[in-house]
């Protein structure tokens, strides 16, 4: 699965460091991902005018891409995902393991969570753009999503990324990357159904640090 590449492309492509990367996806086989890229940047919609104030800075909106690779089980997602966190120098992947939201009774906040991971941001300005969407079935997949459950995904890199400042991890060299292979593997069984939330840890400090 070709996760870490489409990072990479994308990375080579917007030129800007990221905050985080997730993954959405409906715990059932064959059905498309959403990976989300979250950039940490700003960009004025205009130019600036000889002679007028300058237009306000906007942040660059998020880039929602889907990917099509068949899959069969769970596990070969976490595994490209880790293998990509991994390479890209993040200190964990983060899984939540989400249970449907549309039935009488469901939290709101739980319907609004599964909007988001699904890049769904219309409870916010609706002047504001949020998202590029490369994603043509991203409604569909939020919808199912709310009827069946859904995974989400995060880790945020320090390889191209914006933590890239302040990394302190031993693993990591000096471009805030790892070479694989990944060591970590997938462990965690779902859990069907119910709300979980599984942390992978990747990074280590070796040295004695002194407070």
């Amino acid at each position: 699965m070709e996760i870490l590449n489409r990072i990479l492309d994308q990375l080579s492509a917007v030129r800007l460091p990221l905050y985080a990367v997730t993954v959405s996806a409906v715990p059932r086989a064959q059905t498309p991902l959403l990976l989300m890229l979250h950039w940490h940047g700003f960009r004025r919609e205009r130019p600036i005018l000889p002679g007028l104030p300058p237009p306000p800075l906007q942040p660059v909106p998020g880039s929602a891409l889907q990917l099509n690779e068949p899959w069969r089980d769970v596990d070969v997602i976490e595994k490209a995902l880790l293998d990509a966190a991994w390479q890209l120098g993040a200190w964990d992947v983060q899984r939540e393991e989400h249970r449907a939201c549309n039935h009488p009774g469901a939290p709101l906040q739980e319907a609004v969570a599964c909007r988001q991971a699904f890049g769904d941001y219309t409870t916010h300005d609706r002047n504001e753009v949020y998202l590029l969407a490369e994603a043509p079935d991203r409604e569909e997949l939020m919808n199912l999503a709310a009827a069946k459950g859904y995974l989400h995904w995060m880790f945020r890199p320090v390889g191209g990324g914006v933590w890239q400042t302040i990394r302190d991890d031993d693993t990591l060299d000096e471009h805030g990357r790892r070479a694989p292979p990944c060591p970590i593997t997938p462990q965690a069984p779902l859990r069907g159904g119910r709300s979980t939330r599984t942390v992978y840890r990747l990074g280590r400090v070796d040295r004695i640090v002194v407070p």
